[in-house]
């Protein structure tokens, strides 16, 4: 193997772009991906993207992200070739020099035969996420919450008291000030209307937003809607508060012609997925999660 791994550049970009998005081909709801794309995606910060390059051809790719979930290898794809898991092996392999914790993740589609590549590599199985989704036909009652507290859609200027909201119940920056300008953006069209909130004399103790899955409907020629992030502050859990807003944010998903609608949770959140089941969501896809400690040279 004559494979070298060296650090991402920009002249690289169209070469990533199509061998990520021929790798991915068919696999479960892959849209592809254009350049400007990677090259937001590429810009995060705590990022590192590699490149194995074999005479002059770029053979496969893998970055190193310091995300919201911790640090973690994403975005592995390498040619089609007899020796693919080699290179697999050796882009993460230096991928993982860029950890500095304890431990670093990865994810699979459950039941992916990379389950077991990752395993080789010293990754252990650690909880997933469930892709959950509803049917919308017909608008659904809302469950009743305590007297005193009203359900409806955010208004103008109250953006920084939801973005307030969701990052402290998360204990880390789950939205960013700019959310809805950017989503307005991204996925039209998202305004303050998409975002459901109880609130009790103008305090906001419950957030769920609803977004259009502009990119997925228009490759798949769908109408679904998206739903999260979702939080509760935490004296006000077992309010009915979260199952009303996902259901008033599915009803209004229904008025705009949405048709599907689907939400990710994590397996281990029994309650969570409980509620979901309660209000027609059922699994459709999972996501499995795998951990690897990392062993420092003294």
């Amino acid at each position: 193997m004559n494979v070298q791994i060296r650090d991402f550049v920009y002249e690289d970009l169209s070469a990533l772009v199509r061998l990520f998005n021929e790798v991915n081909n068919g696999s479960f709801e892959y849209v592809p991906l254009g350049e400007d794309e990677w090259r937001v995606r590429i810009q995060e910060e705590k990022s590192r993207t590699l490149m194995a390059e074999e005479n002059g051809e770029i053979v496969g790719t893998v970055t190193y992200h310091e995300g919201f979930w911790g640090e973690e290898i994403r975005w592995l794809a390498v040619q089609q070739r007899p020796d693919r898991k080699l290179v697999e092996d050796e882009l993460v392999s230096v991928a993982e020099k860029s950890v500095h914790g304890e431990t670093v993740f990865t994810s699979v589609d459950a039941g992916s035969p990379q389950t077991n590549d990752w395993i080789d590599r010293g990754y252990e199985p650690d909880g997933g996420l469930y892709q959950m989704i509803a049917r919308l036909h017909t608008a659904r009652p809302l469950p009743n919450v305590p007297e005193g507290i009203t359900i409806r859609s955010s208004r103008a200027g109250e953006e920084k008291n939801v973005v307030e909201t969701v990052n402290s119940v998360f204990g880390w920056q789950r939205l960013k000030d700019d959310f809805i300008e950017r989503g307005n953006v991204e996925s039209p069209p998202f305004d303050e209307e998409w975002i459901q909130i109880a609130t009790l004399q103008d305090r906001i103790l419950s957030v769920v937003v609803a977004w259009p899955a502009v990119k997925y409907n228009r490759f798949f020629w769908e109408r679904r809607g998206n739903l999260g992030p979702a939080a509760t502050i935490p004296e006000f859990r077992s309010k009915k508060l979260a199952s009303s807003l996902t259901v008033r944010a599915m009803n209004f998903l229904l008025e705009k012609g949405m048709d599907t609608v689907i939400l990710h949770t994590s397996e281990l959140n029994i309650p969570s997925v409980t509620l979901l089941r309660n209000i027609g969501f059922e699994v459709s896809h999972q996501i499995k999660f795998l951990r690897k400690t990392m062993v420092r040279k003294r």
